[in-house]
């Protein structure tokens, strides 16, 4: 028998190449399915009896988007990796009504079920259903809170840093210090877990934080945030019992969709002033007034179609600009020492006085009484 070992290599190699394709493949959906939602059911007639080989045709009514399946054999269907947003079902079956199912409205990470009647009759009647209550997700045991655009858009925010919504969840806290500040390095603590373990994802893709061990620091832009409010359409915190498709770490998974384009044109513009024109004087400020203040964030955003139904453009800008000086204590030369003289009123020993102009305009003037050591405190 002759031994083929060249044959044999190559076959392993392709083999090989094929199971790497495999995972590769598997990573990318279990990435996509973070930041899709899934919608799925069955599909019956007005006995209950379970409907097979019924067209459904899934619609994004915002982008056109249209994915058609068929209810198989138990009547089941399923339709995963949809973007999140309103949907409308259709169904197609000769010798039924066709049936309009719409108002579902998807968020990420989602399986919505929604299972369709049918009634006998014919296929050029239609059935119109207008989904009112939100869908309950009864697939999963995830807990999970979702902040929804109209939360992010409309809730008032402090710097306009989205992450602040992350506080909203049950069992979520600020983990930075007491307060809730906005700003880059914000920590979060999930159902009591260390801030490290936290794992920040945008559209499917993990986002790492500023810092060398980790993400769980609040990743931040040049206008000190993550994402600008207008940029952000929705976010699902889950806290435990998550599924595998998430996992890595432990804590919390903030799971982030970005706004996009659809065939409607929409846009916004903003600015937020803060300036010591409209301020009130700091306690330890001196009596000229508040000192000088002034913050601008401002941008805009814009989307719509650039071919219909098939290609759209999203855009958002946010700038950032801050002047300001910072009110501040200092250790200075007392009343007494700024004349020459020690504690108890005896001249300093050889000190010249034409050397006091010059410690005098060097130091500022205090701004509290002489403390036993003949020195007192500046504020400015």
């Amino acid at each position: 028998m002759v031994m083929r070992p060249g044959v044999s290599v190559y076959v392993l190699g392709r083999f090989v190449a094929a199971i790497v394709a495999l995972i590769a493949f598997g990573t990318c959906l279990s990435f996509a399915q973070t930041s899709t939602a899934t919608i799925l059911g069955t599909v019956k007639d007005t006995s209950g009896a379970l409907i097979p080989g019924v067209s459904i045709t899934v619609k994004h009514t915002e982008s056109g988007l249209t994915r058609t399946v068929v209810s198989g054999e138990r009547g089941g269907y399923n339709v995963p990796l949809l973007p999140v947003g309103p949907y409308e079902l259709t169904t197609t079956m000769p010798g039924f009504k066709q049936v309009v199912r719409s108002g579902v409205n998807l968020v990420v990470g989602q399986e919505a079920v929604v299972d369709l009647t049918l009634e006998v009759g014919a296929n050029a009647e239609q059935v119109t259903v207008t989904e009112e209550a939100p869908l309950v997700n009864t697939t999963t045991s995830s807990t999970s809170g979702v902040i929804t655009e109209q939360q992010v858009k409309e809730l008032p925010l402090n710097g306009r840093s989205f992450d602040q919504l992350i506080t909203l969840n049950v069992g979520v806290s600020n983990a930075t210090s007491n307060t809730l500040d906005s700003g880059a390095w914000n920590m979060f603590s999930v159902a009591g877990k260390r801030p490290e373990t936290n794992r920040f994802i945008i559209n499917g893709i993990d986002w790492i934080g500023a810092n060398a061990t980790g993400q769980f620091i609040t990743p931040e832009g040049a206008s000190r945030q993550l994402l600008g409010v207008e940029a952000v359409r929705e976010f699902n915190v889950l806290t435990d019992t998550y599924g595998a498709e998430y996992g890595k770490r432990a804590g919390g998974q903030i799971n982030i969709v970005t706004s996009s384009g659809s065939n409607q044109l929409h846009g916004s513009a903003f600015e937020y002033l803060r300036n010591s024109a409209l301020d009130a004087r700091n306690f330890f400020d001196q009596t000229t007034g508040a000192p000088p203040f002034k913050r601008n964030q401002f941008g805009g955003s814009v989307g719509g179609p650039l071919k219909k139904d098939k290609l759209f453009l999203f855009g958002t800008y946010e700038g950032f600009q801050e002047r300001l000086s910072r009110s501040s204590a200092s250790v200075v030369p007392g009343a007494f020492a700024r004349k020459g003289l020690m504690p108890d009123g005896s001249p300093v020993p050889g000190l010249k006085p034409e050397m006091l102009k010059y410690a005098n305009a060097f130091w500022p003037a205090p701004s509290t009484p002489d403390r036993p050591d003949g020195t007192a405190i500046a504020y400015s």
